[in-house]
């Protein structure tokens, strides 16, 4: 039998600290009233919102120097899905993860399904993996996989994410998301508009395997490891091939993936717009594809993203739908505990923006008052919605601090003893 943390724990760690939540929730409900808003309807709209986890985060990440493994980490992916459960216990905001193939193949897809559903998680996307080789790898997607000048590279490529649709239909998972390092490092290595036109025929054929209910996700990336051109490097290349490809194609918006200083909130009002936003790799960046913890660095960029989420699910904007997880490498931290904080990050994110005087916001803009427009939603910006974050953990059963309750159930020095070989495994960060 595995440890998991009793309930009884969370109530006994809660009970400690409800009367100051208390206090501290009814100061906000009066703050919120005086700008005309509701802190019960936001605090439903916290408590309906989720995030999902990566199975490769709860891993201890590493760098192209060392790799310094963590006491107890998952060794395969049964005991990911418990860590992944352990965070859905605490923060009640996880209640599926994102499984990655073949890093998380296994022989029974059946066996595992239960085992998820026995812990109380599902299945989000399923990630493909045609970035790297893999032992007993017929070719090498060394000069690229689904834009492979070889055309039976290519077919492998396919293939590959053809058998991610086929287990995530095993796992009730509904989606596939796609990102390749394919691109050059050099001018001349590539015929840049030849690459693109295999990439879409290579999609063509996984897209022509989804489900009816099914969407594929399209990732893109600035640079890394293809530092001349990437193939698929932005969103407008991305957005190009979703509308060339069909409905069922969106366009995947990773917080690190662009440029410094890149007006990310801007990239997801026009895809919104263009009814193709697939959802968010949620983490942070202090110079590039950083995979830091989300809100980390720069909490103001989540906030701004959620401004413009909220404005667009407020004016039901046309096919938004949006996915959320998180993409993070966890080199220095428990890595449980990164994504439960950052798991409250977004939350807050989301909160803060939901705090927001909307019809105020929209007068001042209609008038062409930029102070005062400014303030209104940096007043949503500053208000402390922890309260909110920390009621509705309280009200689901989860844990009001859930990294204090974390320490103080002993998970991980539990795990150190039921994982002794986990000092050799491996994970990995798209």
């Amino acid at each position: 039998m595995t440890y998991r943390i009793p309930d009884s724990l969370i109530a006994e760690e809660n009970a400690g600290r409800v009367a100051a939540l208390e206090d501290d929730y009814g100061a906000l409900r009066r703050q919120l009233e005086r700008r005309g808003l509701d802190i019960e309807a936001i605090a439903a709209k916290v408590a309906a919102f989720a995030v999902a986890v990566p199975t490769w985060g709860v891993g201890t990440g590493g760098t192209r120097f060392a790799r310094f493994p963590g006491a107890g980490e998952p060794r395969n992916i049964f005991d990911k899905l418990e860590d992944c459960a352990t965070i859905q216990q605490l923060t009640r905001a996880t209640p599926a993860c994102s499984p990655h193939f073949p890093w998380d193949k296994v022989g029974d897809y059946r066996e595992l399904a239960e085992r998820a559903t026995a812990l109380g998680i599902g299945f989000d996307a399923v990630n493909s993996n045609t970035f790297q080789d893999q032992p007993g790898q017929a070719l090498s997607y060394k000069f690229g996989s689904l834009t492979h000048a070889t055309k039976a590279v290519r077919d492998q490529a396919v293939a590959h994410n053809i058998e991610c649709i086929e287990i995530g239909e095993k796992l009730g998972s509904k989606a596939l998301t796609v990102w390749i390092a394919d691109g050059s490092n050099f001018p001349g290595q590539s015929n840049l508009d030849r690459v693109f036109d295999w990439y879409l025929e290579s999609l063509r054929e996984i897209y022509a395997r989804l489900p009816g209910d099914w969407r594929v996700f399209l990732e893109h990336k600035l640079c890394e490891p293809a530092f001349y051109a990437t193939v698929i490097a932005d969103w407008g290349t991305s957005l190009m091939a979703a509308q060339a490809l069909g409905p069922k194609a969106f366009c995947l918006v990773d917080l690190g993936h662009h440029a410094p200083n890149v007006n990310i909130e801007q990239i997801v009002a026009r895809l919104i717009r263009a009814g193709r936003l697939a959802g968010f790799h949620f983490n942070d960046s202090k110079y590039g594809d950083d995979d830091l913890d989300a809100g980390s660095i720069d909490p103001f960029r989540l906030f701004r993203v959620f401004n413009e989420l909220v404005d667009a699910a407020e004016r039901k904007a046309r096919g938004f739908h949006p996915a959320y997880m998180l993409d993070q490498s966890h080199n220095v931290t428990d890595p449980i505990e990164s994504l439960m904080v950052s798991v409250i990050e977004v939350q807050r994110a989301y909160a803060q923006a939901l705090a927001v005087d909307r019809a105020a916001l929209a007068a001042a803009q209609d008038a062409s008052d930029v102070m005062e427009a400014t303030r209104l939603l940096k007043a949503g910006f500053l208000t402390d919605v922890s309260p909110i974050l920390a009621e509705s953990r309280r009200r689901q059963g989860g844990a009001v601090d859930p990294v204090a309750t974390y320490r103080a159930s002993g998970y991980r020095a539990r795990k150190a003893e039921e994982r002794p070989a986990a000092a050799g495994s491996s994970s990995g960060i798209v």
